[in-house]
């Protein structure tokens, strides 16, 4: 896996939603009461949102900084 596709990987929101998702299943399933579910589940939404944001202003700044190399 390139760099590029990790990159891609990790500011996908898909990808936050489904380790949010089977976070939740998963701590569900070991017992975990209803504010650590949410807890968790918010911690890696939050996390993800930011990861996103850094990836895509990098991104962004990356390719401002190629045009003005032009």
């Amino acid at each position: 896996m390139s760099k590029n596709d990790m990159m891609r990987k990790l500011s996908s929101r898909k990808f936050w939603a489904l380790l949010a998702a089977l976070a939740t299943s998963v701590l569900t399933a070991s017992g975990a009461g209803d504010n650590t579910v949410l807890h968790v589940t918010g911690v890696i939404g939050a996390v993800g949102a930011c990861v996103a944001y850094m990836l895509a202003e990098g991104i962004a700044d990356g390719a401002r900084k190629d045009k003005a190399d032009q």
